[in-house]
Order: C-alpha cells, then sequence, then structure tokens
C-alpha cells in the first residue's frame, strides 16, 4: 500500500476528540508538508535552474494534474500573470477532465492514460516547454500518459509526487518526492500532500521567476497591476527603488505603459520610456544591471 493511502497510526480514535484537540492534531500534522519539502530541496534547485533556462529561450511551464494536484496547479499557472507579467498563454495548466473538474470530481478522468497524452499534444507541447507533473500517488494514469508525451517531443520533465520511488518521479528528467507519509485522514490527499505540493510549487514558480529576472532584491518589480491594490503597490514599489516622489513614479508608470521596471529604470536613468525599454532590453530584462546597480 502507497504511504499516502496508509491509516496513520497516530490520533486513531480523532473522531472521539473534542473540537479544539481535533483542530491541534489537524493543524500540527501540516508541519511535516513544510519538512517534506525542505528535504526536497535539492532536486527543486536542480529543476528551477534547468526551467529558467528553457524559458529564457521561450518556453511554456504547462502543469499537468488530476483532482487536488491538478487544482493546485491551475492555480499557481494563474497566479503568475499578475504576480510576475508572465504571459497567460506560457502557463498552461491541463486537468483531467477538462475545466468542469475544477468544480467538481469528473469521474474516471484521471485514470485515462491516453487522455493525458492527448491533453498535452493538442497544446503543442515544444522541445523547449517545462512540464510540471503533480501526482500524491505517483502513478496516476493521466499524469503518466503526459509525461509519456512529454519524453517523446524531449520537452523537460519534472514529476512530483508524494511516495518514494513513485513513478512519475522516476520515469521523470527530474522528480521530486515529497515524503508526507500516512494522512491523518486516511487517504485524504489534500490535507498535508497537498499541502506540500502547494508549498513546492510556489517554492519553483516563485525561485524561477526570480531567476528571470521578475524580482529585485526581493521586491516584485514586474507584477501586473490589474486592479487597484496592486497598482497602489506598484506605485509605492517604483517610489522605492527609484527614490522619486509617489506623485513623480505615478505619472511615469503611467507613461510606461504600468510596466514597473520600465518606470524604475527612466526614473534612475532620467531617460525617456522609450529608452528605458530599450536600456532593459539590452540589459537581458535585468533590471540591476540596466540602473547599474550590480
Amino acid at each position: 500500500m502507497l504511504k499516502t493511502e496508509t491509516p496513520s497510526a497516530s490520533h486513531t480514535r480523532l473522531d472521539q476528540y473534542p473540537t479544539d484537540k481535533l483542530i491541534h492534531a489537524l493543524v500540527d500534522d501540516q508541519f511535516n508538508a513544510v519538512h517534506a519539502v525542505r528535504a526536497a530541496s535539492e532536486p527543486l534547485a536542480r529543476a528551477v535552474d534547468a526551467a529558467a533556462a528553457r524559458l529564457m529561450e521561450g518556453g511554456r511551464l504547462i502543469y499537468v494534474g488530476a483532482g487536488t494536484s491538478g487544482r493546485l496547479g491551475l492555480l499557481d499557472s494563474v497566479e503568475l500573470y499578475p504576480t510576475f507579467s508572465w504571459p497567460r498563454e506560457r502557463a498552461v495548466a491541463l486537468l483531467a477532465g477538462g475545466p468542469p473538474a475544477v468544480y467538481q470530481a469528473v469521474e474516471g478522468a484521471e485514470d485515462n492514460f491516453e487522455q493525458g497524452s492527448k491533453d498535452i499534444m493538442a497544446i503543442g507541447l515544444g522541445a523547449l516547454d517545462v512540464v510540471l507533473l503533480l501526482a500524491a500517488s505517483g502513478n496516476t494514469p493521466y499524469a503518466m500518459g503526459a509525461l509519456a508525451a512529454t519524453r517523446s517531443v524531449g520537452a523537460l520533465s519534472i514529476g512530483i509526487a508524494n511516495n518514494a520511488q513513485a513513478p512519475l518521479t522516476m520515469q521523470a528528467e527530474i522528480g521530486i518526492t515529497l515524503d508526507t507519509g500516512a494522512e491523518l485522514i486516511s487517504g485524504s490527499t489534500r490535507l498535508k500532500a497537498g499541502t506540500a505540493q502547494k508549498i513546492a510549487l510556489n517554492t519553483f514558480s516563485s525561485a524561477v521567476m526570480v531567476r528571470l529576472h521578475k524580482v529585485y532584491g526581493n521586491l516584485m518589480v514586474d507584477l501586473k497591476p490589474t486592479n487597484a491594490k496592486l497598482l497602489r503597490r506598484a506605485i509605492a514599489l517604483t517610489a522605492l527603488v527609484s527614490g522619486a516622489s509617489e506623485v513623480l513614479a505615478s505619472e511615469t508608470l503611467k507613461d510606461c505603459g504600468f510596466q514597473v521596471k520600465v518606470a524604475i529604470v527612466a526614473l534612475k536613468n532620467k531617460v525617456s520610456a522609450a529608452r528605458a525599454r530599450e536600456l532593459l532590453a539590452n540589459a537581458g530584462d535585468d533590471l540591476r544591471l540596466a540602473i547599474g546597480d550590480t
């Protein structure tokens, strides 16, 4: 039996706990998710470096999974645009069962190997693409079908599973095992297995975006101000890094199409928006290099 499916030896009378003890038990078990991701730091780092190299050449990030794993991949893909201005068309999420599976389980969808392969080939998979395949068990047929197709075209495959020696991690180019063990509620991998996957995805995508110069220091200087909150954040970041007033930062942001990095280059170098874009492009989109802060 898979470790994620094995009944836990802890808290075997969980259903008889008073509510405060029940809450403590469920929360405390989540700490194991953090430890599992921390233990996988080495393959995570390899995955980040390998992915960044392909993405710099124009590749896409593609997330594949079923159920909780698929929804977590979808969540990560959606958040890349407002956070890092990562193009929507370069963050693709494939969920077994398609869009309806976001809201409710689609019976049998995860068991279809051929559909996994078909779905990922339908998006025009290429050698520069980076494919993250997620499955708590590590042997979900839908993910395995997508993995086979990924390997066939030479795209980078990164398998993420919660069981050691899983086919998904063993057969992927880079395997990441998040060994969270048995769930407190037996087999419910939406608990700490899902938490570990969320942490791993946050870590992976954030680190990749740092490597792609989407972050200056620890500031998210490539955000997309798609709402009032993010617009205020964009103005504040532009003012903070450039040293300009928020009024000037706001005016310059508008002139620069609300691109924070371009506005900072324009203010720091005292140049036009067009020249700022040129300087940033010549620096390989590296803000630090474009403003001479090396």
